[in-house]
């Protein structure tokens, strides 16, 4: 299951079933849990965790140190989830102290398509889509079930709440609320992901109730403080409701805001 041309260290710890191919390079102190399948021409550096079943497709580099320049060589990590899937190219490096968490984290059930790049102390949730050449940048955390287009890219520190939808081609200037639908450059708030939302089974009426909360936040002209006392009944009434106002409270950057509003 090892080829004989991969580089593989001593201290590397493999599970039950991995597969290694040609040319790829495991490095010190990363961990391989049960099926992971590294492709040939990979590179994985540690500390590393891969969980399991994960696939990463050729000339991906996964655990590297991150280029930014307040990195001073402390140890840091890489944590990816198990069953995930990391296609040609991509880039995932690992946390760094200052300003971050030491970590970085990919969830499990995720797909990272090529070229896609996840910087430093970035936190990704589970079943996280990101297509072809979407980006984050250092310190970017990401909700559940997020789905990224082509060529999207967020700077340091926003927050991609769950279950949202991020047009190819957008630059995220600001957070981005749970269950929401952006687009453009700068993105701004196209509406609630409802096909992201039907696809999931979510039913009409917490649908509704969702477009309801989304009316008062963006469509009825109130401050966040305001909109967010006028949805005191509904976070009682709903889990969803209550997500979605939680993570426009929890925005440290601002929401992002309609087209006409930047």
């Amino acid at each position: 299951m090892i080829h004989a041309s991969a580089i593989v260290d001593p201290s590397a710890k493999l599970g039950v079933g991995v597969s290694i191919g040609p040319w790829s390079v495991i490095g010190p102190g990363v961990e391989l849990a049960d099926d992971v399948e590294i492709a040939s021409h990979v590179i994985v550096k540690g500390p590393c965790r891969i969980g399991e079943g994960v696939k990463i497709y050729q000339f991906a580099s996964v655990g590297e140190a991150t280029p930014a320049l307040a990195y001073a060589g402390e140890a840091s990590t890489l944590e990816i989830g198990a069953h995930t899937i990391i296609r040609e190219g991509v880039t995932i490096h690992r946390g760094m102290n200052k300003g971050g968490i030491g970590r970085t984290e990919v969830g499990s059930h995720c797909l990272l398509m090529a070229y896609v790049h996840v910087g430093h102390d970035c936190v990704v949730g589970d079943h996280v889509i990101m297509a072809n050449n979407a980006s984050l940048a250092g310190h970017v955390e990401v909700g559940d079930y997020a789905n990224f287009g082509g060529y999207v890219g967020v700077p340091q520190f926003r927050r991609i709440g769950a279950h949202t939808h991020i047009a190819a081609m957008s630059m995220v200037t600001k957070d981005v609320p749970a269950y929401m639908t952006v687009a453009g450059n700068p993105a701004f708030a196209v509406g609630m992901n409802t096909e992201g939302m039907k696809r999931r089974g979510y039913s009409g009426e917490t649908i509704d109730l969702l477009k309801q909360a989304y009316r008062t936040v963006y469509r009825k002209g109130l401050r966040v403080g305001e909109a967010i006392d006028e949805l005191a009944l509904p976070r009682q009434q709903s889990a969803e409701v209550e997500q979605f106002a939680a993570s426009v409270e929890a925005s440290a950057k601002g929401i992002i805001r309609g087209r006409n509003s930047h």
